[in-house]
């Protein structure tokens, strides 16, 4: 009878030891990982996301995609009716031409009015001879009137020769300088014209510009998400149609308690796990660290100045870079999945 309990009493205890044994061995093996590692599980893949809005007015004309579906770069994704453009575009053309003709207006004008200044220059001249030949004929005559040499008619025409001749100078010099002030008033109606041509191209691109928003192509190559355009759709400057999840933009962003940043810095490799695919290896690399904390960056931040404070421990975001080159496995992730991630230190 008392055989039973002995060996009931031996089993007990050899139970324990196999179990204080293993929860060491396992201990141990914890130690050592937390030892050369720092985990967290409260991780996501993020990316960067380009919402596209309409740059310019009008109906949708065509839509050349379909929602959660990969395009390129530049490619065309959405078509607004152009047809008011292209008339702005005919119009600002049209106005440069007239600027052009201004110009040549203007141009034309200088070339007459120096031309007017060559003529009144050499009416100058030739007045200025005639006033010449006019005031020594007066000074002759005035010596012979005071001997009576001639008559007191024959003076009285040399004097008025002399006055005719200073006034006919007087009037040639007059429209001289009145030709050289038009030559400077049309090289300033050139100007004038000039600028306008510069205007006038100014608004032949705009014009294009605006054209050219017509066609909404895509900012970068990915997926096309959040769709909210249909075709016949009138769209307003502004007015967001889509976002596209940029392909080459995929990180991921790592919430640590701040006890654990003590030991982290860029560069340390990184083991990442995503939920939904945990037997793919994806390797990554401590990137930066967030300025602020999550709760701090929050809509409403905590304020700990209270009477009722209570301690909680911080998360600060850590970036990380996905260095896998696997296209396969990339073209699985999409930003807001969960991950766990494991750094090396």
């Amino acid at each position: 009878m008392t055989t039973p309990k002995k060996k009931k009493n031996k089993v007990i205890p050899i139970i324990l030891g196999v179990l204080i044994l293993i929860g060491a061995i396992f201990g141990i093996n914890e130690y050592l990982y937390f030892s050369k590692h720092v985990d967290t599980d409260d991780a996501q893949i993020d990316g960067d996301i380009s919402p596209v809005v309409a740059r310019v007015g009008g109906y949708v004309k065509d839509i050349n995609f379909e929602e959660n579906t990969k395009v390129s770069q530049d490619q065309v994704l959405v078509t607004l009716d152009d047809r008011d453009y292209k008339i702005k575009v005919e119009q600002a053309e049209a106005g440069q031409v007239g600027a052009h003709a201004g110009v040549g207006v203007s141009q034309a004008q200088i070339v007459a009015t120096q031309a007017n200044t060559s003529t009144a220059k050499a009416n100058i001249e030739a007045a200025k001879v005639k006033l010449s030949l006019a005031q020594k004929d007066y000074d002759r005559y005035a010596n012979l009137i005071k001997d009576g040499s001639i008559t007191q008619q024959a003076f009285d025409q040399a004097k008025a020769s002399k006055e005719t001749a200073q006034a006919a100078y007087t009037a040639a010099v007059d429209q001289y300088n009145a030709a050289v002030k038009q030559v400077g008033t049309t090289q300033s109606q050139l100007t004038v014209s000039s600028s306008g041509v510069t205007q006038r191209q100014s608004d032949v691109d705009f014009a294009k510009l605006q054209l050219s928003y017509t066609q909404i192509k895509a900012p970068a190559t990915g997926i096309v998400s959040k769709k909210n355009v249909q075709k016949g759709q009138l769209v307003q400057a502004g007015q967001s149609l889509f976002a596209i999840v940029n392909e080459n933009s995929l990180y991921v962003t790592a919430n640590f308690k701040e006890t654990q940043l003590e030991k982290l810095h860029s560069g340390l490799k990184v083991k990442i796990v995503v939920d939904a695919y945990p037997k793919d290896e994806i390797e990554g690399e401590v990137y930066n660290f967030a300025p602020i904390t999550g709760a701090k960056g929050s809509l409403l931040p905590p304020d700990n100045a209270t009477g009722n404070f209570v301690k909680v421990v911080q998360r600060v975001p850590v970036k990380i870079k996905i260095q896998t080159k696997d296209k396969a496995i990339l073209e699985k992730l999409r930003p807001g999945m969960s991950v766990k991630v494991s750094v090396s230190i």
